[in-house]
């Protein structure tokens, strides 16, 4: 573009990221006028080196941040911190012209979030669209019964539904992308479109259909996203990677693949297509989980639901006393003139936990050297990816990087990995080299690995009493423990053709995070009237965790629990793998040190079970909904959920016991529709400190608090 208008033919735009060439960086820094990075390169090599950024900073005037909602909870604090940085180093250059633009189309509190992350006081607002945009249809499409005439047969296989349509859709000549919730999800499309296409005897179909995800290599990305800008390719399979920002040309059809845990996330990708004043199609394909069900039975709530309103904490002291240690390496701090960036805690976290030198000015504590920003992850990056080489006929080409966290629960010998849809089976795998050699395989089984997820309190640092109650809460280290022990070998129709022994290594991280005890007159009570008391724990937590937000800025995943699943707890054959009675929810980032989350909410834990409580007792439901104690991010689908039984739990940890009508519970299986299955918990024992710590004892008195 710059290229016809006169005088700006030589301006320099490009790319400055981490795949930027090192040889390229100096001449970007000191020539480019127009920079497309990321809040990681202004955290990680901009800031840190102003030095070397002066000029460019000193005349620097705006500052572009597309995709405004994707700057929210933990990541968006971060983020609100690090423009704090910048523009603070802006002023010390002599640079106070420096103007912020952003945008976003699913923004509930647009104005109050653009002054939040950017920390400003005045925003002007747009907020008429002017964009070209046609007709747009939207399809809830919900999978069949695998007996049509019987509906307690259950629904059928979403997978092999969406293929069809997809297929039907490229076949017309509609230019489409499916999105799938997770990357396996996503490979497994890509295979079932091929198969479409093979029934319907078009492979041609299949050599214009290509998947889309984290993991791939980032030339082969940039090639997909250029291939389909092209027009070469027709269909694209993939996960939320291509929610935001790449651009990979007009599309007409967007098929999502079950619900994508939030309405944002299913208004984002409805919005790829029917760009350019081109009419478009939405279809949004109904899986068997309660989640699906619901905006099935609901469609209405998909268009008249409001957007959440997006919320930053800017008084997590984890994330404030890290950014302000990084922009005290960058500019030593002067309390009273930076309070305006890091607000009036500066002066305290100064004073305890950074060095004054003899002008008055504050350093970076030694603890956070040589490199501050690289002690601050604003993001939950890991780092030794491991390799999945294909040396299929004596090649070595290496396929895709699978993180740390993921690659025990994809890889393991004797597997099925999938890549762009085509299987290959694992022939060796060396945790020690993070390699594994692949050969590519033309069968019609897969593999599903056999896992399991302890998540337990280690170490008790401080205690909560609930009031009016004998139960207490917990707050402390928590160990994460997943294992990997084996997988199955699965046919087309789920059917299990093998079960297979592995012996991986296990999976050990360890946060902060609180817990409560499942009393043991709730426990009496339940198995008085044959209620699953795993369900009954798995509801009571989804319900605290989907309170958390009122009580604590986060995003749904900034703090987790234990999700009950049900091959384990349905089934009959006894289990020495016993779980004790208890909710337990930790930070899912931040490592050891947890992220300050879950420190908030264990200070509002007793109102957190009162509302979680009445929430439950409210609801119309029967059997649990996304209302009360189904989430729509849970990763095993809310199978394993007893929604009166949670009632049970939260009324007895409150000490409400009393008031609970026994016989007016639902008796068992026979009235919840769920199997009883063998008992696998049994009653927590608590967790002490570590010996010669002292326990804190915290006293709850919130009625005199209220009346001051």
């Amino acid at each position: 573009m710059l290229s016809f208008m006169p005088g700006l033919g030589d301006v320099v735009v490009d790319t400055f990221d981490g795949d930027t060439p090192k040889s390229d960086r100096a001449h970007l820094r000191d020539q480019g006028r127009v920079l497309f990075t990321n809040p990681d390169m202004l955290h990680l090599n901009i800031l840190p080196q102003e030095d070397k950024w002066r000029t460019f900073l000193k005349n620097l005037k705006f500052v572009v941040v597309d995709e405004l909602h994707v700057y929210n909870g933990l990541f968006g604090s971060h983020v609100a911190f690090i423009m704090r940085r910048l523009r603070r180093i802006c002023t010390a250059v002599g640079n106070r012209r420096v103007k912020f633009i952003s945008c976003s189309a699913t923004v509930a509190n647009p104005e109050e979030h653009m002054k939040t992350i950017f920390g400003v006081d005045t925003v002007k607002l747009t907020d008429f669209d002017g964009s070209p945009s046609g007709r747009k249809e939207f399809l809830c499409w919900n999978t069949p019964f695998k007996d049509p005439k019987d509906p307690s047969s259950g629904r059928g296989d979403s997978m092999a539904e969406s293929a069809k349509l997809f297929c039907q859709l490229i076949l017309r000549g509609i230019r489409v992308i499916a999105f799938c919730r997770i990357r396996k999800q996503c490979e497994i499309l890509i295979t079932a479109v091929r198969h479409e296409a093979a029934r319907l005897e078009r492979p041609d179909l299949a050599a214009c259909v290509m998947g889309y995800r984290g993991g791939y290599a980032p030339q082969d990305r940039r090639k997909i996203e250029k291939e389909m800008f092209e027009g070469k390719l027709m269909g694209i399979i993939a996960t939320n990677a291509l929610e935001l920002g790449v651009d990979i040309g007009s599309l007409d059809a967007v098929v999502t693949v079950g619900f994508p845990y939030t309405i944002a996330n299913l208004r984002q990708q409805s919005g790829r297509a029917g760009r350019r004043n081109k009419d478009s199609l939405s279809v949004l394909v109904g899986d068997c989980f309660a989640t699906d069900q619901y905006y099935m039975d609901n469609p209405d709530e998909i268009f008249t639901k409001p957007n959440c309103a997006l919320q930053v904490d800017l008084q997590n002291m984890l994330v404030l006393e890290g950014h302000i240690q990084c922009a005290a390496f960058e500019m030593p701090i002067r309390p009273n003139e930076d309070a305006i960036y890091f607000g009036k805690q500066l002066q305290g976290i100064a004073e305890e936990r950074m060095v004054k030198d003899s002008s008055g000015f504050y350093h970076c504590n030694e603890r956070f050297r040589p490199q501050p920003s690289r002690c601050v992850a604003i993001r939950d990056t890991e780092d030794g990816h491991f390799a999945v080489v294909d040396v299929s006929n004596g090649n070595s080409l290496v396929l895709e990087e699978v993180e740390p966290s993921r690659a025990f629960f994809t890889i393991y010998e004797g597997g099925i990995f999938l890549h762009q849809g085509y299987t290959y089976i694992v022939k060796e795998f060396s945790p020690s080299q993070k390699v594994a050699k692949v050969v590519r395989v033309n069968v019609d089984w897969t593999t599903q690995q056999r896992d399991y997820t302890d998540i337990d309190p280690i170490e008790t640092e401080a205690i909560r009493q609930i009031p009016n109650s004998l139960s207490r809460a917990f707050y402390g280290a928590i160990k994460v423990r997943q294992v990997v022990f084996g997988f199955f070998k699965v046919d087309k129709r789920r059917r299990i053709l093998d079960a297979v022994q592995v012996d991986n290594p296990p999976i050990e991280i360890f946060s902060k995070g609180m817990w409560l005890d499942v009393p043991k007159s709730a426990l009496e009570i339940l198995n008085s009237r044959r209620l699953n008391v795993a369900g009954a724990i798995h509801a009571a937590e989804h319900a605290i965790l989907s309170l958390m937000p009122q009580f604590v800025i986060s995003m749904p995943e900034d703090v987790r629990t234990e999700c009950k699943v049900a091959i384990k707890e349905f089934a009959e054959k006894e289990t020495s793998r016993k779980r004790p009675a208890r909710l337990t929810f930790y930070d899912a980032k931040g490592g050891a040190g947890g992220s300050g989350i879950s420190t908030k909410a264990f200070e509002f834990i007793d109102v957190l079970l009162a509302r979680a409580c009445d929430r439950v007792r409210a609801c119309h439901c029967t059997e649990g909904c996304v209302e009360c104690v189904c989430s729509e991010r849970c990763k095993e689908q809310n199978v394993v959920m007893s929604k009166a039984g949670s009632e049970v739990i939260l009324r007895c940890l409150l000490g409400q016991e009393h008031e609970i009508d026994i016989d007016a519970l639902p008796w068992g299986p026979d009235d919840e529709r769920m199997p009883a299955g063998i008992e696998t918990v049994v009653l927590a024992e608590e967790v002490g400190p570590i010996k010669g710590r002292r326990i804190e004892m915290v006293k709850v008195k919130r009625e005199e608090e209220e009346e001051m």
